[in-house]
């Protein structure tokens, strides 16, 4: 089940970062599944296709999507600098540093990391 959870959660990751570069079809189908949490179902009643018609659009959309990934690392680079924030976060507390250049420092942090 957690593998499923993620599996998602990294597809809409995905999709949040590249989702622009998709075929039209694609589009709509990724954005009723991982955005309006609409099941296969509905979504092919919604756009008039077959179930398995809204299945192979999502499948081939998620692999597109990975291979955009693969090629330009964008989700990869932004899981990393929100890691290096926490712990620069972390380091800000713990040092010790005076308000208010801890909360400025935090701030900078948080600008570059969106």
């Amino acid at each position: 089940m957690k593998d499923d959870i993620e599996r998602v959660e990294y597809a809409s990751m995905l999709y949040d970062f590249y989702g622009a570069l998709l075929s039209e079809s694609q589009n709509e189908v990724m954005a009723l599944y991982h955005e309006d949490n609409l099941s296969l179902s509905e979504i092919a009643e919604d756009l008039g296709q077959s179930r398995q018609a809204v299945h192979y659009t999502l499948r081939k959309a998620e692999k597109a999507l990975e291979s955009y990934e693969e090629k330009l690392g964008l989700v990869a680079s932004y899981k990393e600098n929100q890691e290096l924030a926490a712990k620069a976060y972390r380091i800000i507390d713990s040092a010790g540093i005076v308000e208010p250049y801890a909360d400025k420092l935090k701030k900078i942090i948080g600008e570059i990391t969106e």
